[in-house]
C-alpha cells in the first residue's frame, strides 16, 4: 500500500470527530467530472492553488531511466492531463491574477502562464512584441495579454522589500529547496526585466483593440483536449468567457500604470506616463460590469454563500444610488443589478421584496431581464451549462420567484423571454408551469384563430393592434418568431390578404414554392413562407443564431399538419448547421463536427423519398461538408454504388477522397486518380460539330454553352470553391496545373505543383478541351486556396508561376518572396532547397531582368547550384538600372562578381561606386582562403539580409 493510501485508510478510522477526506491529486485523473464538482464546494480541500501546485509538481517531476540517469518529465499523456487540470482550476478562478499572485511562487506560476501560452497556440519562438494581436484568435491573444499583465505585475511587486525570516533548526533541510527556488524566481525575474519593455509595448497594443476579448474556461480546455486527441491543433475563437473590452483596458490601464510609476523614480518622465494610465483606469472603472464594480466576493455568489450581510449589501447600493443623484454617469445599470441581486438575496431569507425591484420590473430593459434569469440560474444550479446540477432552493422558493418576474412584467414580449427560459422549463414541475401559464393568459387578450385545434405555436395571444403600415413595417425588420406570429394574427384581423408578398425581396427556394403556396389556411401559409425567408436571410448574412430561432419555429408550426413539410425544414435546417459549422472552421476554427452532425448528412446523402423537393445545394454542401471533415472512410467504403451512379457530387466527392488517401502512392494506385482525371477533363470539354465553310475546308465548331462533363463546368466551380482541406485542394490545384499545362503546350514555361506525376501527361482530344475555361479555373482555384491559407508555400509557388508566364513579373517575384518568407520565418532561417529550386531562382531572377533590376539580377545568380556568372556580367553591363545598385554590393559573397564589379566601373570612371565594390570584396570573411564553414557562413548571412531587403521593397 502506498504511503498517501495508508493515510487515507488512517484518516477514515481515526477516531477523530468526522472529518472530510482530502482529496488526492491523482483522483481527478480517474474522474473527469470530480475538478469541477470540487471546486464548486463552499471550502474545497484542497484548496484551488493548492491543486494547481500539486499538478504541476507532479507533471514536472523528473523521470528515471534504466541505467538510473535522471531525465527531463516525460511529454506523455498524464502529463499533458495534469497540466491541463492545472490550467483548469486557473480557468475556474477566471484567471484572476490576485489571487493567483496570493497563492502560487513565481515559479509555479510562471509554468502554469507559460502552459496557458502553448495550449492557446501562441506561436512559439515568436516575441510577444512581434505579433499582431489585433489578427490572432480571441483566446490565443487574451493568454498573451494574461501573460504580459502576469510578467510587470511580478516586476512592481519585487521590487517591494520582503522581511527575511530567519531560518530555525527545524527548517534547516528546507535551506537547499529553498535556495533553488530563490535562484529559480531571481533568474525569472531577470528575464521578465529584460522584456519589459516589450511587456509594456504588447499591452500598449492590446488597449489599441476595441472588441471584446475572450478568455479559457473550463469548457474551451476540455475542447482544447478533445481536439488535441483528434488533430492535434484547435483554436477555440469566442467560446470562452467574454470579457468587455473596457473592462481588460481598466486592468491593463492600472497595470501598465504601475510599472511606469515604478520607473519613476529613476525616470521622471514615466510619472507622467503613469499618471495618463491612472487617469484612464479611473475613467473606465464606473463603466464597467457589475463584476468589476464590487470588492471580494460579488454579490451574485453571495447568493449562494450568504457571507455578506444584508445591511452591507444594501448600503453599497444605497451609495451607488446616491452617486447616480449627484449626475454621475454609466451607474445606471450597476444600480438595476444590485437591485436585483439583493431581491433574489431577499427572497431566498423569506424577506419582502423591496420597493426598488418592484418599480424595475415594471418598465424593465430586455438586458435587465436577462440578468434576472442569470442570477436565478446561478443562484438554483450554480451552473448555467448543468441545470439538472445541485438546486439550492426549495420548490416553494423557485414558484415564489418566478411568480415575481413573471407576473410582474408588463410587456408580454418578455414575459415570454422568462417563461420560454430553460430555468422556467426544467425547475418548475408541469402542475406549476401550467398554472404560471394559465394566469399569463388571464392577464392578455384571447384571439379565437380558427375551430380546429392549432399547433403549440400558436399558444400564445397576440398584443392589441395599431394601423396596417406600422404593423407590416414591424413584420419587415423583426426576426422573433412570436412576435412575427403576433403581428400576422393581427394584420389577418384587419384585412385578408396575402402578406407574404409585403416584402419584395423575401425569397423560398424555388422548389419549395408550389409546397407552401399549397397550404389552405392563409395564415399559417403567410407564417411558413416568412419564416422560411427571413431564415435563409440570415444564413446568407451568417446570422445563425436568428436562423436557427426561425427555422425551429417553422419546424414546430408544419410538424403538426405537413409531413413533406416537416422533412423540408429538417433538411435546411441540416444545410444551416452545415455553413454555421464551416464559417466556424473558414474563422480559424479547428473543432470537429459533432458525431450527430455528421450523421445527419450521411442520412442526408441516402434519403429516397419519393416525391420530396430536394435543393441540389444541400447534397453539394454535405458532400464538401464531408470532404473537408475527411470523411474519406465513408465516402470511398460506405456510401451506397446506386447514390454515385445518380448524385454527380458524390461521385467528385468519392473519387477526391480516393485520390487522397492513395497520395503518395506507387504507380499502380494510380487508377482512381486517372478516372478522376477523365471526370474533371469532361467537365472542362465542349461538344465539336464538323461544319464546311465556303471555301470548301472543314473547320470545327464549338459549342461551349453544353457540357460533356457529369456536371456543367459552372456548377463544378461552385463546389470545389466550397472545398477548404489542404490535400482536396492540393490535388486538384495538381490536376488542373497538369491539363493546363497540357492544352498550353509550353514546356519552357509550365507551371509547377506538387503530385503532378499522378495524372496522365497527354490528352486523346486536346481540341475538346476549353482552354479558356482551364485557364480561368486554375486561377480561381489557387486563388480561392491562398484565401483559406495564405502561408502555404506549395500554392505560393504555382500562383507566382501563373503570374509568371502570364508575363506579371512584379506579382510574380512577389509571391515567390512569400514562399521564401514563410518557409524560413522572414528568412531568419535558410529557405529550404526544394523550395527555392533553380527554376524558381531562375524565374526571380527574369522577373528582376524584366523590372530592368539588374543589380538585383546580379546578387540572385549566386543563389543557383553553379553560379551563372554570364547572366550576371550581363546584368551589371547595363547601365539602365532601376534598382539601388550600389546598396546591394554588400550583399555580394561572390568574389568574382564582385571583381567584375571593380573592373566595370574602374572602366566607366564611376570612382564612388568602385571604392563601394572594393570596400565589399575587402572583407575579411570572404577571403578566399578561409576555411569552407566560414564562406558558407559569410555566404548565408548575405542571402538572408538580401531576400529580406527584397521583402520590404515588394511586400
Amino acid at each position: 500500500m502506498s504511503a498517501e493510501a495508508a493515510d487515507r485508510v488512517a484518516a477514515v478510522t481515526s477516531s477523530r470527530p468526522s472529518t472530510p477526506l482530502q482529496t488526492s491529486w491523482f483522483e481527478f485523473l480517474l474522474d473527469g467530472s470530480l475538478l469541477e464538482k470540487h471546486l464548486e464546494r463552499s471550502h474545497p480541500d484542497p484548496a484551488a492553488v493548492q491543486l494547481i501546485i500539486q499538478f504541476l509538481e507532479q507533471a514536472s517531476k523528473p523521470s528515471v531511466n534504466e541505467q538510473n540517469q535522471v531525465q527531463p518529465p516525460a511529454d506523455n499523456r498524464r502529463n499533458r492531463t495534469l497540466k491541463l487540470l492545472a490550467l483548469k482550476v486557473a480557468a475556474y478562478m477566471k484567471w484572476d491574477l490576485d489571487a493567483l499572485e496570493k497563492g502560487l511562487t513565481i515559479p509555479v506560476l510562471n509554468m502554469l502562464l507559460n502552459e496557458l501560452l502553448c495550449v492557446s497556440k501562441v506561436p512559439p519562438g515568436v516575441k510577444h512584441v512581434d505579433l499582431d494581436l489585433s489578427t490572432l484568435p480571441p483566446t490565443t491573444a487574451m493568454a498573451v495579454v494574461i501573460y504580459n499583465r502576469w510578467a510587470i505585475r511580478t516586476i512592481v511587486l519585487s521590487s517591494f522589500p520582503e522581511k527575511q525570516t530567519k531560518p530555525g533548526p527545524h527548517q534547516m533541510n528546507m535551506l537547499s529547496i529553498v535556495q533553488q527556488e530563490k535562484e529559480m524566481t531571481d533568474n525569472i525575474l531577470t528575464v521578465l526585466k529584460e522584456q519589459a519593455t516589450d511587456s509594456i509595448s504588447v499591452l500598449e497594443g492590446a488597449l489599441q483593440l476595441k472588441k471584446d476579448f475572450y478568455v479559457h474556461t473550463l469548457r474551451t480546455l476540455d475542447l482544447l483536449a478533445a481536439d488535441a486527441a483528434a488533430n492535434g491543433e484547435t483554436e477555440s475563437s469566442t467560446a470562452g468567457l467574454r470579457i468587455s473590452a473596457d473592462e481588460l483596458h481598466c486592468q491593463v490601464h492600472y497595470d501598465v500604470g504601475c510599472i511606469f510609476f515604478q520607473q519613476g523614480c529613476t525616470d521622471q518622465p514615466a510619472y507622467q506616463k503613469a499618471r495618463d494610465h491612472f487617469r484612464q483606469t479611473k475613467e473606465l472603472f464606473p463603466q464597467i460590469s457589475l463584476y468589476f464594480s464590487l470588492p471580494g466576493q460579488t454579490f451574485i455568489k453571495d447568493n449562494v454563500s450568504r457571507v455578506l450581510p444584508n445591511n452591507f449589501r444594501r448600503s453599497v447600493l444605497r451609495e451607488f444610488l446616491y452617486k447616480v443623484q449627484l449626475g454621475e454617469s454609466g451607474l445606471d445599470e450597476v444600480c438595476h443589478k444590485l437591485c436585483v441581486c439583493n431581491a433574489v438575496r431577499d427572497a431566498l431569507e423569506g424577506e419582502v421584496l423591496s420597493v426598488c425591484f418592484q418599480q424595475l420590473l415594471l418598465k424593465p430593459s430586455r438586458r435587465t431581464v436577462d440578468f434576472i434569469l442569470e442570477v436565478l440560474t446561478f443562484t438554483f444550479c450554480v451552473s448555467f451549462e448543468n441545470l439538472a446540477g445541485e438546486i439550492h432552493a426549495s420548490n416553494d422558493l423557485e414558484l415564489q420567484l418566478i411568480n415575481v418576474c413573471t407576473l410582474s412584467l408588463e410587456e408580454l414580449p418578455l414575459l415570454f423571454v422568462v417563461s420560454s427560459h430553460k430555468l422556467f422549463m426544467e425547475l418548475l414541475k408541469e402542475e406549476e408551469r401550467k398554472v404560471l401559464m394559465e394566469q399569463m393568459r388571464k392577464r392578455s387578450a384571447t384571439i379565437n384563430l380558427s375551430a380546429k385545434p392549432l399547433p403549440s405555436f400558436y399558444d400564445i395571444p397576440a398584443s392589441a393592434s395599431v394601423n396596417i403600415g406600422q404593423l407590416e413595417q414591424q413584420l419587415i425588420l423583426l426576426l422573433e418568431p412570436r412576435r412575427i406570429r403576433q403581428i400576422l394574427i393581427e394584420l389577418h384581423g384587419m384585412a385578408e390578404r396575402p402578406y407574404w408578398r409585403v416584402n419584395s425581396k423575401w425569397e423560398v427556394p424555388p422548389d419549395y414554392i408550389n409546397v407552401i403556396l399549397s397550404i389552405k389556411d392563409n395564415l399559417t401559409k403567410d407564417l411558413v413562407y416568412i419564416l422560411m425567408a427571413k431564415g435563409l436571410h440570415c444564413i446568407s448574412i451568417k446570422d445563425f443564431a436568428h436562423a436557427r430561432q426561425l427555422f425551429s419555429a417553422c419546424l414546430e408550426l408544419v410538424t403538426e399538419f405537413s409531413p413533406k413539410l416537416r422533412q423540408i425544414m429538417l433538411n435546411e435546417m441540416l444545410l444551416l448547421e452545415v455553413r454555421a459549422h464551416e464559417t466556424m472552421a473558414a474563422e480559424g476554427s479547428k473543432e470537429r463536427p459533432p458525431p450527430d452532425l455528421v450523421s445527419r448528412v450521411r442520412g442526408y446523402l441516402e434519403m429516397r423519398i419519393h416525391d420530396l423537393p430536394l435543393r441540389q445545394v444541400v447534397g453539394e454542401e454535405c458532400v464538401a461538408f464531408m470532404l473537408n471533415w475527411r470523411e474519406n472512410d465513408y465516402l470511398t467504403l460506405q456510401v451506397p454504388p446506386s447514390l454515385v451512379m445518380n448524385n454527380p457530387y458524390i461521385k467528385l466527392g468519392q473519387l477526391l477522397a480516393s485520390t487522397c488517401k492513395e497520395l503518395p502512392g506507387p504507380k499502380e494506385c494510380r487508377r482512381t486518380a486517372k478516372e478522376l482525371w477523365d471526370v474533371v477533363v469532361q467537365i472542362c470539354s465542349v461538344s465539336i460539330q464538323h461544319k464546311r465553310n465556303n471555301d470548301g475546308r472543314v473547320g470545327l465548331i464549338k459549342h461551349r454553352e453544353s457540357s460533356m462533363g457529369i456536371l456543367h463546368r459552372s456548377k463544378f466551380i461552385t463546389f470545389i470553391k466550397k472545398l477548404r482541406e489542404p490535400l482536396v485542394l492540393t490535388t486538384l490545384i495538381s490536376l488542373f496545373v497538369r491539363l493546363h499545362s497540357i492544352v498550353r503546350d509550353d514546356i519552357v514555361n509550365e507551371v509547377t505543383a506538387e503530385h503532378l506525376s499522378i495524372w496522365p501527361s497527354t490528352l486523346p482530344t486536346i481540341q475538346a478541351v476549353d482552354v479558356e475555361a482551364v485557364a480561368v479555373t486554375v486561377k480561381e482555384l489557387v486563388s480561392c486556396a491562398l484565401t483559406l491559407n495564405p502561408n502555404n508555400q506549395s500554392w505560393l509557388i504555382t500562383q507566382a508561376d501563373i503570374y509568371f508566364v502570364t508575363n506579371q513579373y512584379s506579382a510574380a517575384l512577389n509571391l515567390y518572396l512569400q514562399a521564401g518568407a514563410v518557409s524560413s520565418d522572414f528568412f531568419t532561417k535558410a529557405v529550404p532547397p526544394d523550395v527555392y529550386t533553380d527554376q524558381v531562382l531562375k524565374r526571380m531572377i527574369k522577373c528582376c531582368s524584366m523590372m530592368n533590376c539588374h543589380t538585383q539580377v546580379a546578387v540572385l545568380c549566386q543563389f543557383l547550384r553553379e553560379v551563372d556568372y554570364m547572366t550576371a556580367f550581363k546584368a551589371l553591363q547595363e547601365q539602365n538600372s532601376h534598382d539601388a545598385m550600389d546598396s546591394f554590393y554588400d550583399y555580394i559573397w561572390d568574389v568574382t562578381i564582385l571583381e567584375y564589379l571593380t573592373h566595370i566601373h574602374h572602366k566607366r570612371g564611376e570612382t564612388e561606386k568602385r571604392q563601394i565594390a572594393v570596400k565589399a570584396i575587402g572583407q575579411a570573411e570572404l577571403n578566399t582562403s578561409n576555411p569552407e564553414e566560414v564562406l558558407q557562413l559569410a555566404a548565408q548571412k548575405r542571402k538572408k539580409r538580401f531576400l529580406q531587403a527584397m521583402a520590404k521593397l515588394y511586400f
